[in-house]
């Protein structure tokens, strides 16, 4: 019990210090630069309370759970030698943790409010609602091909700098051809894919898959499939946006 306090208060000690920076230039600006209050302080400081314990719980649960978990299914699945099953269990990872994706679901639902409001979509909650889902799949799907990509990469040994060019070329060429208005929100997709869920549980997939094939190694071969995460939404979501125009 005492080693796990312990733990918990050198975690909370780094939140605290990754936090510090933006704390530090919210405070400067809003003090030394506009020379004004904060609004309703208190809340403020209850908020930032719960901002540095969040973190700190977040942290310990990466560790104790989602990174262990993702590690352990990565190497069982390539035990089992099935590369069908482990291509399909890439993809559904990839799908489900972009669907659930917190910040997913906001851009989504920015995205819709601003179509509707544009006129690109009937102004009413049925036809938001149904943008927003339909980004959500387009991008969910890209990135459950993506994890597919990412471990044939893994499995066959591609360099990761040729994969990479080629969908930035792509993106750039698209970019050119896609309607305007989906530009931004493409290029938001790919961010928005990297987030709280998806990058620990893609991390550990990767790096539990590079140890247990002989002959990878975890610092070269595991890493790389978040670049993919975020390359593809882009490059489906101006595929999406260029066909519905």
């Amino acid at each position: 019990m005492t080693r796990f306090l312990i733990a918990m208060l050198q975690l909370t000690v780094n939140a605290l210090r990754d936090l510090a920076p933006v704390i530090l230039v919210i405070a400067f600006f809003q003090i030394v630069v506009l020379r004004q209050p904060f609004p309703d302080l208190l809340n403020v400081l209850i908020g930032l309370l719960c901002v540095i314990v969040g973190l700190t719980l977040f942290i310990q649960g990466l560790e104790s759970g989602l990174f262990p978990l993702g590690e352990a299914l990565a190497q069982g699945f390539a035990q089992k030698g099935s590369v069908t099953i482990l291509l399909a269990f890439a993809f559904c990872l990839g799908f489900g943790t972009t669907v659930a994706e917190p910040a997913l679901i906001a851009v989504a639902a920015e995205a819709a409010d601003v179509a509707a409001e544009a006129g690109a979509i009937v102004d009413d909650d049925p036809a938001r609602a149904a943008y927003a889902l339909e980004l959500r799949m387009v991008v969910a799907v890209s990135v459950g091909a993506a994890l597919v990509l990412g471990v044939l990469r893994i499995l066959r040994g591609w360099p990761i700098h040729r994969l990479i060019i080629v969908g930035y070329l792509l993106v750039t060429a698209m970019t050119v051809f896609a309607p305007a208005e989906i530009v931004g929100v493409a290029y938001d997709s790919g961010g928005v894919t990297t987030s709280t869920i998806t990058v620990p549980l893609v991390t550990a997939l990767g790096v539990g898959l590079a140890t247990s094939i002989r002959g990878r190694n975890p610092m070269v071969d595991g890493f790389g499939l978040i670049a993919f995460a975020s390359l593809t939404p882009m490059i489906c979501v101006l595929a999406y946006g260029m066909l519905t125009s």
